[in-house]
């Protein structure tokens, strides 16, 4: 069996991959035209993913039978072209969310107490204790969750440990299993006026602009606004306006039109902003995380050889 990675992936998974007698093609740099010629000359099976985009042209008449998306989201792969042409596409649920989670929390302790801030300015040489003086502190503050996946109940722990209350907003999670996890379920509304909102959907025709104008209205002057989790589940134009005209802070993950590549330009308007502290999309990128999707990619691959079945399968 052919498996073509058409990006980075842990050592640790290629060697897996080999280990189960695949011919393994590592090219982690192809992209658009490139990665569309090598699917189709290569005569892959398996294709295993990360951010790469996979696109229709790419799949149609390839004898590609499974994409894998060597991370939990899949919105960068055609997954109805994919149906349509009888490929599986999988993916690897839960394994980066405890990354993702301390992320998400990095973002939120680093707003509360304006840490890139106290950063900048003692490198500048300036001393400037009675600025920075001013934190809130989360402990007996109210987390509001948007979304209740692996990431999100990973969120509720850290939560607790902190002293946190939290209320959350979920279509899947019933009034018992909220009860069992410590936490009350409530609307987007309820979620608006708690002290942090953190966001952690999954990218649906649902779930797309689900946080706009209406919510960051909800919002409190002088709120935390974290976002690890896709930004087209945000309003931008919504949020920045909420930044510059509400008073709210925000930690951000992810962006509108970010670049492809690992290294480039990007000048959005939100990442300029002195109220938003910005990273550059790594939620899940800790060794611990990677070591696992990798694994749980290799299982994948592996249970397809044997069986034919493809597990994590979306659609």
């Amino acid at each position: 069996m052919i498996v073509l990675v058409a990006d980075k992936f842990e050592k640790s998974g290629l060697e897996g991959l080999a280990a189960l007698g695949a011919t393994v093609l590592s090219e982690p740099d192809l992209k658009d035209g490139t990665l569309q010629a090598r699917i189709h000359e290569s005569g892959a099976e398996v294709l295993i993913v990360r951010s790469t985009k996979v696109t229709r042209p790419m799949l149609e008449g390839s004898k590609l039978k499974v994409v894998i998306r060597a991370g939990a989201g899949y919105n960068t792969i055609d997954v109805k072209s994919a149906s349509e042409f009888g490929i599986k596409v999988a993916n690897c649920p839960g394994k980066n969310a405890q990354a993702v989670s301390e992320l998400a929390f990095a973002l939120m302790l680093a707003l509360d107490r304006f840490v890139p801030d106290n950063v900048a300015e003692l490198r500048a040489g300036k001393w400037n204790k009675k600025a920075f003086s001013k934190a809130r502190g989360i402990h007996g503050s109210t987390l509001g969750l948007v979304g209740l996946g692996n990431i999100g109940r990973d969120m509720i722990a850290k939560a607790h440990a902190f002293g946190m209350n939290v209320v959350a907003f979920s279509r899947h999670t019933s009034p018992e299993e909220a009860a069992d996890l410590g936490i009350r379920l409530g609307t987007l509304d309820d979620v608006a006026a708690c002290d942090v909102v953190s966001v952690h959907s999954s990218l649906t025709d649902e779930t797309r602009g689900m946080l706009g104008a209406d919510f960051f209205g909800k919002m409190r002057t002088g709120s935390l606004f974290i976002n690890t989790s896709r930004a087209e589940v945000v309003d931008q134009s919504a949020l920045l306006d909420a930044v510059r005209n509400r008073g709210v802070r925000a930690g951000l993950d992810v962006f509108d039109d970010e670049p492809s590549t690992p290294e480039g330009e990007y000048s959005g308007p939100l990442c300029s902003e002195p109220n938003v502290y910005a990273t550059h999309h790594i939620g899940a990128s800790t060794e611990q995380a990677q070591e696992a999707v990798a694994a749980e990619t290799v299982r994948i691959v592996q249970e397809f050889m044997q069986s034919g079945v493809v597990v994590n399968a979306v659609n």
